[in-house]
């Protein structure tokens, strides 16, 4: 306020009256004040109490401890329970997140422009959760707790702006819980030849993650949620997270629908793949077996210096030819379906086993990985640099992969072709999912295909991996570097993030300005197309896919 419009308030007070007496403005809805009022936002958990903020309609409490520090002595052991604290505790702001490295696109200007990245604090003391919630204590609200990607490398529940749960908490009145939890080596580096206290090692970045759903468990409906509708979504790594979860026994009753959002493609260990990315990483730290001392003393950059090592010697070095197909032959720290706690698909030893009881919504993007977001260049793509990059796709098929895609896409750049031949294998992934829970005879399995493309950057970057997110958490215009902005994104997030919040709470998705969402079905897979208009299309991209095999 300058100091005329404030001389001009004052003058309009009574003389009589003073500044204490005057009647507080009712709280603007487009500009909600923030409250720290004790009376209004401490929450009581089985730990102790938290004093989180309001913020307009919506209750906030982040960086809130849902498992004890994962350092020291914990190193690469499960989850221990938090020590409960006296008094109340403050939970106005994220905390520290799990070690990693900094992602590669952090250093890039237009990805950093478009995603936004939060950076903060790495600490093994990192296993912490957020709420957003439009009331304490007063219903039962259907539970939505987010898992976010980095493959099992990299992020957190903050990592971006898109994952802020205040508009779907306020619009869908439902309780939103972003989550971080072990990272890389330190939650899957392998030990458990080592016998007792280590059988488990391999996976605890996972049992992180049920630590968190028995705490929304146990907690969740002091924060106006209802325990028993709870939601797991996730994106690209944090769906490879949500297909985990519904194989670990651990987790069975902690959740009952669940999301996978570009993340079907996800690869897993089996315990011949970790035992041998453990093996070689010991060697190259010099560590003899069963030594747990020197390697929970070991600081997180000497540890994760020796893994890249090992990791550049052994995986195939990348030549600016995306081949999510790759992702099979790499070997990395992740989740081991080791039939302990990731039990497997028969006849499928990686392939974890999904629980058919859990109601299923999976998709992906049109475009996924391959755009222009940051190489302006591929848009000059000739087309004999299209049938070049087919053949090396599949050798021998180029020919037929570009006749079988230009016939469904007559129009489409030679870029525009390329994009959607090399994004095909994450959408096969999509249905290959959904036609293995039709085998296993399970819950209601939804597809979607989110074809929606920015006009950022000149629209290069399409339908992007990750732009989704914003969508689901009615964020389009929050997240205007990603999306724009404009109306027709803002309209797309309030028909998905409405769906998602019905889905929650009933296990069907469906928003009025949305047609009936068809589950799959035997021998058919329609999907929810989103985009401007959304519809129900059949399987339209089939021969598309069958080109490639």
């Amino acid at each position: 306020m300058t100091g005329a419009a404030l001389a001009t308030g004052l003058a309009l007070c009574p003389a009589s009256a003073s500044l204490a007496d005057a009647k507080t403005p009712a709280p603007d809805p487009a500009n909600p004040e923030i409250s720290t009022d004790p009376a209004q936002v401490t929450a009581r958990t089985a730990s102790g109490r938290l004093r989180g903020y309001r913020k307009g309609r919506v209750t906030i409490f982040k960086g809130v401890p849902y498992a004890a520090p994962t350092g020291g002595a914990n190193r690469f052991r499960p989850p221990r329970p938090v020590a409960p604290w006296q008094g109340v505790r403050s939970a106005l702001h994220y905390g520290p997140i799990a070690p990693q490295d900094k992602g590669t696109g952090r250093f890039n200007d237009e990805e950093a422009f478009i995603f936004r990245w939060n950076d903060a604090v790495e600490d093994e003391d990192c296993l912490r959760l957020n709420i957003w919630t439009p009331g304490l204590y007063d219903a039962r609200r259907p539970v939505l707790v987010w898992l976010h990607g980095g493959g099992f490398a990299a992020g957190s529940g903050h990592d971006i702006p898109a994952f802020d749960g205040e508009n779907l908490a306020r619009t869908g009145d439902a309780v939103v819980v972003t989550l971080n939890h072990r990272l890389n080596l330190l939650g899957f580096l392998d030990l458990s030849s080592w016998g007792e206290g280590f059988e488990d090692s391999g996976n605890v970045g996972m049992l992180d993650i049920v630590a968190a759903l028995a705490w929304v468990r146990d907690n969740i409906a002091r924060f106006g949620g209802d325990p028993d509708r709870v939601t797991i979504f996730g994106q690209s790594g944090g769906g490879a997270k949500v297909t985990a979860l519904m194989a670990m026994p651990a987790a069975r009753g902690l959740f009952h629908r669940a999301a996978i959002l570009s993340g079907s493609f996800a690869m897993f260990n089996t315990p011949d793949r970790s035992a041998r990315l453990s093996a070689l990483l010991l060697a190259e730290l010099g560590i003899a077996r069963g030594d747990i001392a020197a390697l929970q003393a070991l600081p997180y950059a000497t540890l994760r210096a020796a893994a890249e090592k090992v990791m550049a010697k052994i995986n195939p070095g990348f030549d600016g030819f995306i081949d999510v197909r790759r992702i099979a032959q790499m070997l990395n720290f992740a989740p081991v379906v080791d039939g302990r706690n990731i039990l497997p698909t028969p006849g499928a030893p990686g392939v974890p086993l999904t629980d058919p009881k859990v109601p299923l919504i999976i998709g992906s993007t049109l475009n996924e990985f391959v755009t222009g977001i940051n190489q302006p260049e591929v848009e000059a793509m000739t087309e004999q640099g299209l049938h070049a990059r087919a053949e090396r796709f599949v050798p021998g098929q180029g020919e037929a992969i570009v006749r079988a895609f230009r016939a469904a896409n007559p129009d489409a750049s030679a870029f525009d072709l390329w994009s959607r031949i090399a994004t095909a294998p994450i959408r096969q992934a999509v249905i290959d999912q959904a036609a293995r829970r039709i085998a296993a005879d399970a819950a209601p399995t939804y597809l979607y295909w989110f074809t929606w493309a920015t006009p950022i950057l000149e629209g290069r970057p399409r339908s992007f991996h990750c732009l989704d997110i914003p969508f689901w958490f009615d964020n389009a215009a929050a997240c205007a570097s990603m999306t724009g902005g404009g109306a027709g994104g803002r309209a797309l997030a309030k028909q998905m993030s409405q769906a998602l919040v019905a889905f929650a709470a009933t296990g069907v998705p469906s928003a009025s300005a949305l047609p009936v969402w068809q589950p799959v079905t035997a021998g058919a897979f329609p999907s929810l197309r989103l985009d401007t208009g959304p519809r129900m299309i059949a399987e339209i991209d089939a021969a598309e896919r069958a080109s490639l095999k």
